[in-house]
Protein backbone atom coordinates (compact mmCIF):
# COMPACT_ATOMS: atom_id res chain seq x y z
CA UNK A 1 0.00 0.00 0.00
CA UNK A 2 1.62 2.94 -1.16
CA UNK A 3 0.07 6.55 -0.75
CA UNK A 4 0.18 8.79 -3.60
CA UNK A 5 -1.98 12.05 -2.48
CA UNK A 6 -4.43 13.32 -0.02
CA UNK A 7 -7.58 15.40 0.00
CA UNK A 8 -6.41 17.43 2.82
CA UNK A 9 -6.43 21.46 1.42
CA UNK A 10 -2.70 23.29 3.27
CA UNK A 11 -3.53 25.83 5.81
CA UNK A 12 0.32 27.47 5.47
CA UNK A 13 2.25 27.05 2.31
CA UNK A 14 4.66 24.56 4.09
CA UNK A 15 8.16 26.06 3.79
CA UNK A 16 9.96 23.61 6.29
CA UNK A 17 8.29 20.37 4.29
CA UNK A 18 9.95 21.40 1.48
CA UNK A 19 13.17 22.90 3.01
CA UNK A 20 13.08 19.36 4.57
CA UNK A 21 13.22 17.54 1.72
CA UNK A 22 15.84 19.91 -0.25
CA UNK A 23 18.28 19.37 2.43
CA UNK A 24 17.82 15.46 2.68
CA UNK A 25 18.09 15.33 -1.64
CA UNK A 26 20.44 17.52 -1.41
CA UNK A 27 22.95 15.77 1.28
CA UNK A 28 21.95 12.33 -0.71
CA UNK A 29 23.41 13.52 -4.16
CA UNK A 30 26.69 14.38 -2.22
CA UNK A 31 26.74 11.27 -0.93
CA UNK A 32 26.27 9.95 -4.57
CA UNK A 33 29.56 11.75 -5.60
CA UNK A 34 31.59 10.00 -2.66
CA UNK A 35 33.61 6.92 -3.75
CA UNK A 36 32.20 3.82 -1.66
CA UNK A 37 35.26 4.27 1.00
CA UNK A 38 34.19 7.79 1.71
CA UNK A 39 30.64 6.92 1.15
CA UNK A 40 30.64 4.72 3.81
CA UNK A 41 32.93 6.43 5.85
CA UNK A 42 30.11 9.40 5.49
CA UNK A 43 27.49 7.68 7.17
CA UNK A 44 29.74 6.10 9.47
CA UNK A 45 30.78 9.81 10.69
CA UNK A 46 27.40 11.29 10.39
CA UNK A 47 25.18 8.57 11.66
CA UNK A 48 24.13 7.67 14.97
CA UNK A 49 25.98 4.62 16.58
CA UNK A 50 24.46 3.92 19.89
CA UNK A 51 27.67 1.88 21.35
CA UNK A 52 29.44 5.34 20.93
CA UNK A 53 26.64 7.24 22.19
CA UNK A 54 26.07 5.66 25.57
CA UNK A 55 29.47 6.09 25.87
CA UNK A 56 28.84 10.18 25.46
CA UNK A 57 30.79 9.96 22.25
CA UNK A 58 28.79 12.00 19.04
CA UNK A 59 26.21 13.23 20.50
CA UNK A 60 25.46 15.40 17.73
CA UNK A 61 24.88 12.42 15.47
CA UNK A 62 21.35 11.50 17.16
CA UNK A 63 20.30 14.47 14.67
CA UNK A 64 23.01 14.52 11.90
CA UNK A 65 21.65 10.80 11.49
CA UNK A 66 18.01 12.63 10.48
CA UNK A 67 19.18 13.82 7.06
CA UNK A 68 21.31 10.67 5.88
CA UNK A 69 19.70 8.13 3.31
CA UNK A 70 21.61 4.58 3.01
CA UNK A 71 19.83 4.51 -0.58
CA UNK A 72 17.67 6.28 -3.53
CA UNK A 73 14.72 4.01 -2.27
CA UNK A 74 15.08 4.83 1.41
CA UNK A 75 15.14 8.11 0.29
CA UNK A 76 12.93 8.00 -1.93
CA UNK A 77 10.11 6.16 0.29
CA UNK A 78 10.81 8.77 3.08
CA UNK A 79 10.44 11.80 0.83
CA UNK A 80 7.19 10.38 -0.32
CA UNK A 81 5.29 10.29 3.04
CA UNK A 82 6.60 13.80 4.09
CA UNK A 83 5.90 15.41 1.37
CA UNK A 84 2.06 14.13 1.73
CA UNK A 85 1.54 14.51 5.01
CA UNK A 86 3.87 16.92 6.46
CA UNK A 87 2.27 19.98 5.04
CA UNK A 88 -1.01 19.59 7.00
CA UNK A 89 0.94 19.08 9.92
CA UNK A 90 3.35 22.28 9.51
CA UNK A 91 -0.57 23.98 8.89
CA UNK A 92 -1.59 23.47 12.53
CA UNK A 93 1.70 23.68 14.10
CA UNK A 94 2.96 26.89 12.33
CA UNK A 95 6.68 26.75 10.72
CA UNK A 96 8.57 26.78 14.10
CA UNK A 97 6.39 24.71 16.06
CA UNK A 98 6.55 21.87 13.14
CA UNK A 99 10.64 21.80 13.31
CA UNK A 100 10.53 21.11 17.14
CA UNK A 101 7.85 18.44 16.80
CA UNK A 102 10.00 17.21 13.60
CA UNK A 103 13.17 16.89 15.55
CA UNK A 104 11.51 15.63 18.59
CA UNK A 105 9.76 13.02 17.06
CA UNK A 106 13.11 12.01 15.70
CA UNK A 107 14.58 12.18 19.13
CA UNK A 108 12.05 9.84 20.42
CA UNK A 109 12.54 7.48 17.56
CA UNK A 110 16.33 7.26 18.39
CA UNK A 111 15.69 6.39 21.46
CA UNK A 112 13.19 3.71 21.16
CA UNK A 113 15.55 2.57 18.31
CA UNK A 114 18.09 2.95 21.42
CA UNK A 115 16.86 0.77 24.00
CA UNK A 116 16.39 -1.98 21.90
CA UNK A 117 20.33 -2.32 21.10
CA UNK A 118 22.74 0.51 22.92
CA UNK A 119 25.81 -1.42 21.97
CA UNK A 120 25.04 -1.65 18.25
CA UNK A 121 28.19 -0.74 16.20
CA UNK A 122 25.67 -0.12 13.62
CA UNK A 123 25.23 3.54 12.56
CA UNK A 124 21.19 4.46 12.55
CA UNK A 125 20.55 6.72 9.56
CA UNK A 126 17.77 8.52 7.92
CA UNK A 127 14.44 10.57 8.34
CA UNK A 128 11.83 8.01 8.91
CA UNK A 129 12.15 8.43 12.62
CA UNK A 130 11.04 12.03 12.29
CA UNK A 131 8.37 11.15 9.56
CA UNK A 132 6.89 8.64 11.65
CA UNK A 133 6.12 11.13 13.94
CA UNK A 134 4.23 13.45 11.31
CA UNK A 135 2.64 10.53 10.26
CA UNK A 136 1.24 9.34 14.01
CA UNK A 137 0.02 13.18 13.92
CA UNK A 138 -1.81 12.80 10.94
CA UNK A 139 -3.47 10.21 11.94
CA UNK A 140 -4.56 11.52 15.42
CA UNK A 141 -5.58 14.78 13.68
CA UNK A 142 -7.25 13.98 9.83
CA UNK A 143 -8.00 9.97 10.65
CA UNK A 144 -10.80 10.87 8.02
CA UNK A 145 -8.85 12.06 5.78
CA UNK A 146 -9.28 10.32 2.07
CA UNK A 147 -5.69 9.20 0.99
CA UNK A 148 -4.93 7.78 -2.22
CA UNK A 149 -2.99 4.47 -2.27
CA UNK A 150 -1.33 1.94 -4.94
CA UNK A 151 -2.57 -1.89 -4.43
CA UNK A 152 -1.14 -4.37 -5.98
CA UNK A 153 -4.40 -6.56 -7.84
CA UNK A 154 -3.80 -9.62 -5.70
CA UNK A 155 -2.89 -12.30 -7.07
CA UNK A 156 -1.78 -10.41 -10.42
CA UNK A 157 1.04 -8.67 -8.14
CA UNK A 158 2.33 -6.84 -10.85
CA UNK A 159 -0.73 -5.11 -11.59
CA UNK A 160 -1.47 -1.86 -9.38
CA UNK A 161 -4.99 -0.18 -8.92
CA UNK A 162 -5.62 3.30 -7.03
CA UNK A 163 -8.16 3.25 -4.59
CA UNK A 164 -9.19 6.28 -1.76
CA UNK A 165 -9.27 5.18 2.08
CA UNK A 166 -9.45 6.91 4.93
CA UNK A 167 -5.90 8.25 6.48
CA UNK A 168 -6.57 5.81 9.54
CA UNK A 169 -6.83 2.97 7.47
CA UNK A 170 -3.69 3.69 5.64
CA UNK A 171 -1.50 5.05 8.83
CA UNK A 172 -3.20 2.13 11.36
CA UNK A 173 -1.76 -0.27 8.66
CA UNK A 174 1.38 1.15 8.55
CA UNK A 175 1.96 1.16 12.10
CA UNK A 176 0.61 -2.49 12.58
CA UNK A 177 3.42 -3.39 9.60
CA UNK A 178 6.06 -1.71 11.60
CA UNK A 179 5.18 -3.50 15.09
CA UNK A 180 5.16 -6.56 13.18
CA UNK A 181 8.51 -6.01 11.52
CA UNK A 182 9.98 -4.82 14.87
CA UNK A 183 8.78 -7.92 16.54
CA UNK A 184 9.81 -10.26 13.98
CA UNK A 185 11.80 -9.24 11.67
CA UNK A 186 15.09 -9.96 13.12
CA UNK A 187 18.57 -7.99 12.29
CA UNK A 188 16.87 -6.92 8.98
CA UNK A 189 18.73 -3.83 9.40
CA UNK A 190 16.00 -1.44 9.78
CA UNK A 191 15.71 0.22 12.83
CA UNK A 192 11.85 -1.01 13.11
CA UNK A 193 11.54 0.32 16.68
CA UNK A 194 12.43 3.63 15.95
CA UNK A 195 9.57 4.37 13.23
CA UNK A 196 7.03 2.84 15.89
CA UNK A 197 8.64 4.89 18.87
CA UNK A 198 8.68 7.92 16.31
CA UNK A 199 4.91 7.14 15.47
CA UNK A 200 3.83 7.09 19.14
CA UNK A 201 5.77 10.48 20.11
CA UNK A 202 3.76 12.16 17.08
CA UNK A 203 0.41 11.02 18.33
CA UNK A 204 1.38 11.79 22.09
CA UNK A 205 2.80 15.40 21.04
CA UNK A 206 0.43 16.95 18.20
CA UNK A 207 -1.63 18.77 20.40
CA UNK A 208 0.80 20.48 22.29
CA UNK A 209 2.70 21.73 19.45
CA UNK A 210 -0.53 22.87 16.92
CA UNK A 211 -1.73 26.46 17.37
CA UNK A 212 -4.27 27.10 20.06
CA UNK A 213 -6.78 27.72 17.06
CA UNK A 214 -6.63 24.44 15.69
CA UNK A 215 -6.47 22.69 19.37
CA UNK A 216 -9.21 19.92 19.00
CA UNK A 217 -10.10 18.21 22.75
CA UNK A 218 -11.51 14.68 23.40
Amino acid sequence: MIPIHDDNPRKLFPFITIAIIVMNVGIFIYQLFLTRENYLAFLYNFGAIPDLIIHGERLQTILTSMFLHGGMLHLLGNMLYLWIFGDNIEGICGHIRFVLFYLICGLAAFFSHFIMGPFSNIPMVGASGAISGILGAYAVRFPQTRVRVLLPLFPFLWLWRTISLPAIFVLGFWFVMQILNALFSGGSGVAWFAHVGGFIAGVLLIRKFEKRRYRVYY
